[in-house]
């Protein structure tokens, strides 16, 4: 039995991540970017950033990447010529997603002990210490 070739809704062809993945090297590279499959191979040498940026995230998801240098529309639209497929629904949820980081903060309530009394209290034993420092020199 022959296999369909799946289309996505907008007609681009499915990639399964498994072959997106053999894609990372200098004759072929492609990235992921928000689920849509770019061959950004031709691109290297033209890319701002420079070939590295690029081929890091060969293979794989670069959608945060993407997004968190803030390109801008013209280098999007330029983007959108590179699309040759989208990523199969079945490998949607297998694409490293950012490990969310649980982050303790310090309270940053100003406290009379740490902003007043303890510099005072320091000022004081200071100058306690100096004053008995110069009566004993003379």
């Amino acid at each position: 039995m022959g296999e369909k070739e799946d289309k996505s809704p907008d007609g681009l062809k499915y990639y399964r991540l498994s072959e997106i993945e053999e894609q990372n090297t200098f004759k072929s590279t492609w990235i992921i970017i928000h689920n849509k499959v770019y061959d950004v191979t031709k691109f290297l040498e033209e890319h701002p950033g420079g070939e590295e940026v690029l081929r890091e995230q060969a293979g794989g998801n670069a959608t945060e990447s993407f997004e968190d240098v803030g390109h801008s529309s013209d280098a999007r639209e330029m983007a959108s010529s590179m699309v040759i497929g989208e990523l199969h629904p079945d490998d949607v949820d297998e694409i490293a997603t950012p490990v969310e980081t649980l982050l303790t903060t310090v309270q940053d309530e100003s406290s009379l002990w740490s902003n007043w009394l303890i510099p005072a209290l320091a000022a004081i034993i200071v100058t306690l210490m100096y004053r008995m420092y110069t009566t004993d020199s003379e």
